[in-house]
């Protein structure tokens, strides 16, 4: 591997596989409803993660000190549930996703321990965004995913599943690339249960 190697890489939160599964069931329902001439690809269920950081092209280098870094994240995330579905970004949207709710605020807090501990460990920079949480269960191709005015105006959406979770641990993932979508290889797990709250 050459010494520039990069990687693409992000950290998240798995839902269960059941949550993910639901998800993956309304939005293919939902396609379905809109005929097979909507610009949309629905996600594999064992493709759904609700990213805390994503990190972009990393050196390959970095991967096993990011790992390590997660070990120093600590926050308390209680249960959190599905939400409304919606377009991201509102302008010239490019994904489908449902909201996560986190009425506790401890996912917001693990997103900050994430960033910052990553932030430490490399010359990483935290998006300035603020932190919205979802999971992205299709994404749009086409003309749809180039437009730069609102939301497509589709048909709603089948009703959101009524699930909630807690998540279990935080995973570092390596993104690959290609003509069929992106593919996604778990290379770090932290689970939140050894955190020291």
């Amino acid at each position: 591997m050459s010494a520039g190697a990069t990687a693409r890489l992000f950290v998240a939160v798995d839902p269960p596989a059941t949550v993910r599964e639901q998800l993956a069931a309304a939005a293919l329902t939902g396609h379905r409803r809109r005929g097979a001439a909507a610009p949309l690809r629905v996600l594999e269920p064992q493709a759904l993660h609700l990213t805390l950081c994503f990190l972009g092209a990393r050196p390959v280098g970095e991967i096993e000190v990011i790992g390590a870094a997660l070990s120093a994240c600590t926050a308390h995330v209680a249960e959190l549930s599905l939400g409304a579905p919606l377009w991201l970004p509102p302008r010239g949207p490019r994904a489908l996703a449902v909201e996560v709710r986190d009425s506790g605020e401890g996912l917001a807090r693990l997103h900050r321990s994430v960033s910052d501990a990553i932030a430490r460990a490399t010359s990483w920079e935290a998006e300035r965004r603020g932190f919205k949480a979802h999971v992205t269960v299709a994404r749009t191709r086409g003309s749809v995913a180039s437009r730069r005015d609102s939301a497509p105006s589709w048909p709603a959406l089948p009703a959101t599943p009524q699930a909630s979770f807690t998540p279990t641990s935080v995973v570092l993932y390596r993104s690959w690339l290609s003509p069929a979508g992106a593919s996604y290889e778990a290379i770090a797990t932290r689970g939140l249960a050894a955190f020291d709250w």
